[in-house]
């Protein structure tokens, strides 16, 4: 359903969980909850852990973008791994933490479906890309040494996609990818999970460029990103984060021009200050998204850090206006 849809109009997705989460000033007594009070480990900034201890601000915050526009939200699990998880002595959870992030955005979504059938809602499993790299080094004495392999990436991304289907999403989204041998570890999981179960479940796979050069983490450009991924069947190609809205531009004028599949784009609102924070408004950020679209670049679009609500209405606003970048049989 979701393909013939995007021939016929660009789907909104929603803008940043983390920005949305900061407004509540959760402290780690919220992080908690009951059922963790008395774990021995700090919990504050285990944003995913809130889909238990908080679910109830997990939802208000996937109602929010909704309401602004949003086609598809993506659950809370950036950080869903066992090798992300780590950091919090929380591997056992994972199952658990993606299982209900995705019932959580699963219910919300069937609620604004029901009340809008003309217009239905989705739910993108976000699969972020772990805080190590399959790539490189993080010793720079020995340019060898690998913090993490490809098979145990395999196997933490297996078990997240699993709770993810298994909770409701209706899409797989691999995003923020810096090193692209880490994505293909989640993309090989996915596979293995689709044939296993004899099912077919949409993929969006978005990379992050995190320089001017113009390249990922791991060295690459957007075209050699783009062959890299092209021989898994998936839904969509793009680019997310690192970036705002103008710098990308480039970028996804080239994935655009040489890609099968369909594009996506969700910057960040401009570049970070120096206090770290995000200050486009919706309105800057909606009028440079007008030369995504006017240039027809993108058949999904939404914003991640520094993005809100406000900020998915005023481009939902903008994109309604214009046609979706037509697919077209392109050679890699």
């Amino acid at each position: 359903m979701i393909k013939e849809i995007l021939n016929k109009r660009i789907l909104i997705l929603d803008g940043a969980m983390g920005t949305m989460l900061q407004r509540y000033k959760f402290s780690e007594e919220d992080f908690r909850g009951e059922r963790f009070g008395a774990w021995e480990h700090p919990l504050q900034g285990n944003n995913d852990l809130l889909s238990l201890t908080q679910p109830k601000a997990i939802a208000e915050v996937h109602r929010k973008y909704f309401a602004a526009g949003a086609d598809i939200v993506e659950t809370n699990t950036f950080s869903g791994t066992t090798i992300a998880m780590t950091d919090y002595h929380m591997e056992e959870l994972v199952y658990e933490l993606n299982y209900e992030s995705a019932r959580i955005a699963k219910e919300v979504a069937q609620e604004f479906t029901e009340n809008e059938p003309h217009k239905p809602r989705f739910v993108a499993g976000s699969i972020g890309p772990t805080n190590k790299t399959a790539s490189m080094s993080p010793d720079v004495n020995d340019p060898g040494f690998r913090a993490v392999s490809f098979d145990e990436l395999r196997i933490a991304y297996k078990q997240q996609v699993e709770a993810l289907l298994d909770g409701g999403a209706d899409i797989l989204l691999v995003e923020t990818i810096f090193d692209t041998l880490n994505a293909k570890a989640a993309l090989f999981a996915i596979e293995e999970v689709k044939e296993e179960r004899n099912i077919d479940v949409p993929i969006m796979v978005s990379g992050t460029i995190t320089d001017a050069s113009g390249r990922t983490l791991s060295g690459q450009t957007a075209e050699a990103f783009l062959i890299s991924i092209s021989h898994i069947p998936i839904l969509s190609v793009g680019f997310n984060c690192a970036l705002g809205a103008k710098q990308l531009v480039p970028h996804l004028e080239v994935i655009s021009a040489k890609s099968n599949h369909f594009t996506s784009a969700h910057p960040n609102a401009g570049l970070p200050n120096a206090f770290g924070e995000y200050d486009e408004t919706p309105e800057q950020m909606a009028a440079q998204i007008k030369d995504y679209v006017e240039k027809g670049l993108v058949n999904i679009i939404g914003g991640c850090c520094g993005t809100t609500p406000e900020h998915i209405s005023a481009i939902a606003e903008v994109a309604k206006e214009f046609e979706p970048r037509p697919l077209k049989l392109v050679n890699v």
